[in-house]
């Protein structure tokens, strides 16, 4: 079986993986399409440490091959989304509808792959980097079989982040202003996920300005290539800042241009131990600084609306597809999205 293995030193596409069967409650995937995030590339660079060896890949569709004992929300031939969240669904915090903090779904790695006879870890619960995968029944959700597979893999991650951090985190309302750093994958789910919400303003900043076309395309009402003239267009500040890009320097403007009772939201990855500051003063007038794990989402519920949502033709996910790559070349795939040529970039088996 094909996939991406990182061996700890550099990945590459193998075709000699093996995947074990579902068990009890679990699900056996054949992926489709899956898209290729930064965190995935952060793994490679050491920013997100992880154990190795390790089948890369956490934002993928496929369809249902086999499913375990007690799994009867999705059946065999099924179209299924996938969630990085292996939430228990029995703890206090999933009983209180937050399953991005149950303790079970974070930093509990499974070895459900092997190569040569040797376990191999599982990335972010999920590894669809893979011809095949096992995840939770939890983490798979049915989608319509009209749904692009390419579009339907963008879901599980970086639609789930983005629009959920504006829906379900910021909670923006209608007239509210908001200003995005960073108008990557991430980034352009907050702009579609502000616009969705209602707001007024939505002022995108990236320093490259080829992508103000794209952020236009998905909502945003200004686009800068420096945060240094959103005083111009917010005169008081943002109601909301999304910092998209996990870069301290960028923390901190977020923070800075804020307005009275607003609210910054850290959806960017910088190192493991990367500290940022601020002036504390400047937080007095109501501010927050919020972090925010997958948008605050409950996967099974949200990705079933964003399918919608994009049935409807408001949610875009076609767009966002930039490129696709066969997985034999996920090599130009990586080096693709670390320079910032492609939205998402999405390998396909």
């Amino acid at each position: 079986m094909r996939g991406v293995l990182f061996d700890g030193k550099r990945a590459e596409v193998v075709d000699d993986l093996v995947v074990r069967d579902p068990g009890p409650g679990e699900v056996l995937v054949a992926i489709s399409a899956a898209g290729l995030c930064h965190s995935d590339l952060s793994v490679i660079d050491g920013t997100i440490p992880f154990p190795a060896p390790v089948v890369l890949g956490h934002e993928g569709a496929g369809v249902v091959e086999a499913v375990g004992a007690g799994v009867t929300h999705v059946a065999p031939g099924d179209h299924v989304s996938l969630s990085t969240l292996a939430s228990c669904g029995t703890c206090a915090q999933c009983g209180r509808g937050r399953p991005t903090m149950c303790r079970k779904a974070i930093g509990r790695p499974e070895r459900p792959f092997s190569r040569g006879g040797r376990p191999v870890y599982q990335f972010a619960a999920n590894s669809a980097f893979a011809e095949r995968t096992v995840v939770k029944a939890v983490q798979a959700v049915r989608v319509p079989k009209d749904l692009p597979m390419a579009s339907a893999a963008l879901i599980g991650c970086g639609v789930l982040t983005g629009v959920g951090a504006v829906l379900n985190r910021a909670h923006v309302d209608r007239g509210d202003s908001v200003l995005v750093i960073g108008t990557g994958g991430i980034g352009l789910n907050v702009i579609q996920g502000a616009r969705i919400a209602g707001a007024l303003r939505i002022v995108a900043v990236d320093a490259n300005p080829a992508k103000e076309a794209v952020a236009r395309q998905f909502g945003a009402t200004d686009f800068l290539t420096s945060a240094d003239g959103v005083r111009e267009l917010l005169p008081t500040g943002a109601d909301h800042a999304f910092e998209c890009v996990g870069r301290v320097e960028l923390i901190r403007q977020a923070i800075d241009l804020l307005d009275r009772r607003g609210q910054a939201v850290l959806l960017g990855v910088p190192a493991a131990t990367a500290e940022a500051s601020f002036l504390v003063s400047s937080l007095y007038l109501d501010k927050s600084i919020l972090g925010c794990r997958y948008g605050s989402s409950r996967p099974q519920r949200d990705i079933a609306l964003y399918a919608e949502l994009y049935r409807q033709g408001r949610l875009l996910l076609d767009e966002l597809v930039t490129a696709t790559y066969p997985v034999e070349d996920f090599e130009k795939a990586a080096a693709d999205a670390e320079a910032g040529r492609v939205a998402r970039g999405v390998l396909t088996f």
